[in-house]
């Protein structure tokens, strides 16, 4: 018998200074069987960077390779923002990026992500639509220790300085840009 998602319910306040996006969101996170509470929070996190009333959890890690972790379709159904979070390969990167009109990577997970960065900058460095943040060993654990079946959080983005909490505690986050378009 396979082993089901387990269900996640958050409550954000977000108030995203960097964006001027405010706004109250009541998310439904299903954590499939091998996904941890880290991955599962940085998705949120990944949420709360790019929140709008159309973005929406793909289906996980369960779902095909070419599905991203979070996308924003635009009225026509088209393809606005496509959202991966981990280490995903260049790929299925550029695969994202030629199918959307911007794309972010999230990637955590310390020494790894630092060598498939190195691995992968190169090669998808002239996609002109990618931005790519990337989260320390440390705030990846102060993210999963945040995780909780029902949770209420307050999230505020300033200067790229992501403050999040709740009942459980707070913590800063300052994801590192390792790739952003450029400023037309």
């Amino acid at each position: 018998m396979a082993l089901k998602s387990t269900i996640f319910k958050a409550e954000l306040q977000l108030a995203d200074l960097d964006r001027g996006h405010f706004g109250d969101y009541t998310l439904t996170i299903a954590r499939h069987p091998s996904e941890t509470d880290e991955r599962m929070m940085v998705r949120l996190l990944a949420f709360a960077l790019n929140a709008s009333a159309t973005l929406t959890f793909g289906r996980g890690l369960s779902a095909a390779e070419d599905e991203a972790d979070l996308e924003d379709l635009d009225p026509t159904g088209s393809i606005e923002r496509w959202i991966d979070v981990g280490l995903p390969d260049e790929k299925s990167i550029r695969r994202a990026c030629n199918r959307s009109r911007q794309v972010m990577v999230l990637s955590y997970g310390g020494r790894g992500a630092e060598i498939w960065w190195q691995q992968t900058a190169g090669k998808v460095s002239g996609q002109k639509n990618l931005r790519v943040l990337a989260l320390s060993v440390e705030e990846g654990k102060a993210l999963a220790g945040l995780a909780e079946r029902n949770m209420r959080l307050q999230c505020t983005i300033q200067d790229g300085v992501i403050w999040l909490g709740g009942e459980s505690g707070h913590v800063e986050l300052a994801p590192k840009t390792l790739l952003a378009p450029e400023a037309a």
